[in-house]
């Protein structure tokens, strides 16, 4: 199978890795019906994951998910994980809860699909912008917290859930808050924190792929309209990204509206990006329509390809959590 191929269906690739997904141990955060990452455990759940954990804000959504999961595939273990990224302290204690299951010896896939996207000017129960806090600090403590049982596969892998949004903003390390709000743009903020996610899996492949096999990557699923951008009016909304993208001289400011991706070419990406045996060769990128993006064609900006960015933004993102990890 050609997995570079856009015309791979999420379903196709599945049984095509089966082997490298059946007995896997799969954590994945997001997972509200109706999200991308609902739809990657139903569609993988029929190669036979030994175990999943379903980590998100709402239990009784995590019920639900969980549901379909055994609708698909009962003999799966699921465990459910409350998982708050808009608090520092309850990330703490979900990776406490995570880290003190003895029968969870380890993780073989980290999925963070959890995400906000160009939301209000908001900011976290710790004083920060609240898309920088919930698409990228919070997983950063996360994953970092609980990295020990990651380690302890034979395969780990993390897959942080990118976008090409990403252009709309490097990491503004002078002022990564907007003045506290007062230059705030909801795709600006969007773009920093998609930025962060690319430069985080950029820096784990880095600190830990040669030393401890572990594969890190960040995942554009393309636009697919889900339950993340319900609060957007995109009558609205697009005629403001075309502006910004005319303003910054990006390619998108005159190629005019692009039609949505469908949910199976989303999953698709994430099925790719967490099993094709083949990426150890590509650690650390980002990866787009079932392939490993290309920054000649211009969509993919240098600021996310930057190990002195992805090195920057570590040390950054460290003081901000106030906990170091040494790798």
């Amino acid at each position: 199978m050609d997995s570079s191929s856009s015309r791979n269906t999420a379903k196709s690739l599945a049984n095509a890795y089966s082997y490298y997904i059946r007995g896997r141990v799969i954590l994945v955060t997001g997972v509200s019906p109706g999200s991308l990452g609902a739809a990657f455990l139903k569609v993988i759940a029929g190669s036979g994951p030994s175990e999943i954990i379903l980590a998100g804000r709402d239990r009784g959504k995590l019920q639900a998910t969980a549901q379909m999961v055994t609708e698909e595939n009962s003999s799966i273990n699921l465990r459910l994980l409350p998982l708050d990224f808009r608090s520092l302290s309850a990330v703490r204690v979900a990776a406490d809860r995570v880290m003190a299951w003895a029968d969870l010896p380890h993780i073989d896939i980290m999925v963070n699909s959890a995400g906000v996207m160009a939301t209000d000017w908001a900011i976290s129960l710790d004083g920060f912008e609240s898309q920088l806090a919930v698409n990228h600090l919070g997983p950063f403590l996360f994953i970092n917290l609980i990295m020990d049982k990651i380690l302890k596969s034979k395969a780990p892998r993390v897959i942080l859930v990118g976008s090409d949004g990403h252009r709309f903003s490097p990491f503004r390390f002078a002022d990564y808050s907007f003045q506290d709000g007062v230059t705030y743009d909801r795709w600006q903020a969007y773009g920093q924190s998609k930025t962060a996610s690319s430069l985080m899996a950029l820096k784990l492949a880095e600190k830990l792929g040669s030393t401890h096999n572990l594969l890190a990557f960040s995942v554009h699923p393309g636009f697919v309209k889900t339950n993340a951008d319900a609060h957007i009016n995109w009558t609205e909304e697009l005629p403001r990204i075309l502006r910004i993208d005319q303003f910054l001289g990006n390619q998108e400011g005159w190629m005019g509206a692009v039609p949505p991706s469908s949910l199976d070419q989303g999953i698709a990406n994430y099925v790719y990006a967490a099993f094709d045996p083949y990426l150890w060769t590509s650690n650390g990128c980002y990866l787009e329509d079932c392939r490993v993006g290309d920054p000649r064609l211009g969509t993919i900006k240098a600021w996310v390809t930057s190990s002195a960015e992805a090195d920057r933004l570590w040390t950054l993102s460290e003081s901000l959590v106030c906990q170091e990890f040494k790798y």
